[in-house]
């Protein structure tokens, strides 16, 4: 089986709907450092509040829109009744690696061993995501009136040391398809078309498996990774870069710790 296309992670979402201390119902804002994400709506109806350094907005999300957002937008997740999506994720690997951060109160964010407390889901799972939710979307309310920058700040610090990880995570998956990408186009240019000898379907079942995520119940699809045995021709596959840009501190982490979820 190869990976999804393009890198690309997928997984079903039913929002939250737990009502929270201003009232709403939804899930846990949080921000990505590296990943874009999209929506697809399938179902109900809500809302995606945002807050970047151009503002906060709450766009609607209706059945059949697709909304998406690039990274350093904080994210909440609004349910006004049964809000259903397929949610799409670049980098496919990445977030599940940490590249999230919950806006948790300053206290928490500048202390990292308050902030794993506060993001890990122990004991009851429901409980403890609820808890999660609550706090963040406590420390959410208070950067809507200011103090982004540093958020910005505490993030990096909090995630500085997975970057290497990140980093070779993105070169086996994204990179590596683009480049395959690039490789084709190359062959089809000199009239080589041996890749399109070897076409081939691959099929992921609906995972059974519900997981308290940072927004919803998650159903993750967990695609395969990269085969090299799918290509016959060594000479057709991308050489890729093995070590990080410099000025790097850290060696590579190939076992960054799982982002909760």
């Amino acid at each position: 089986m190869t990976p999804l296309p393009g890198g690309v992670g997928i997984s079903g979402l039913t929002v939250y709907d737990w009502e929270a201390a201003d009232g709403l119902c939804g899930g846990t804002p949080h921000m990505h450092l590296v990943c874009s994400e999209a929506y697809v709506v399938i179902d109900g109806e809500g809302s995606v509040q945002t807050l970047t350094t151009s503002g906060f907005a709450d766009t609607p999300l209706r059945p059949g829109d697709v909304v998406w957002f690039t990274p350093g937008t904080i994210h909440r997740l609004v349910n006004a009744g049964g809000l259903r999506l397929i949610v799409l994720m670049q980098n496919s690997g990445l977030p599940e690696a940490g590249d999230a951060v919950f806006t948790f109160p300053t206290p928490v964010l500048s202390d990292p061993d308050a902030y794993r407390t506060a993001a890990a889901l122990t004991g009851d799972h429901a409980t403890a995501a609820r808890r999660r939710r609550d706090l963040a979307l406590e420390g959410f309310l208070a950067l809507r009136e200011g103090g982004l920058r540093d958020f910005h700040t505490a993030a990096h610090r909090l995630k500085r040391d997975l970057l290497d990880a990140w980093w070779n995570r993105w070169r086996d998956g994204p990179l590596a398809a683009t480049l395959a990408t690039g490789a084709q186009l190359a062959s089809l240019r000199a009239g080589d078309l041996s890749h399109l000898d070897h076409g081939h379907v691959s099929r992921l079942e609906r995972p059974e498996e519900q997981l308290y995520g940072m927004c919803g119940l998650l159903r993750p699809y967990h695609a395969a990774v990269p085969d090299p045995d799918l290509d016959p021709d060594p000479n057709s596959v991308p050489v890729l870069p093995t070590r990080p840009p410099s000025g790097s501190s850290e060696p590579p982490n190939p076992h960054p710790p799982k982002e909760p979820s």
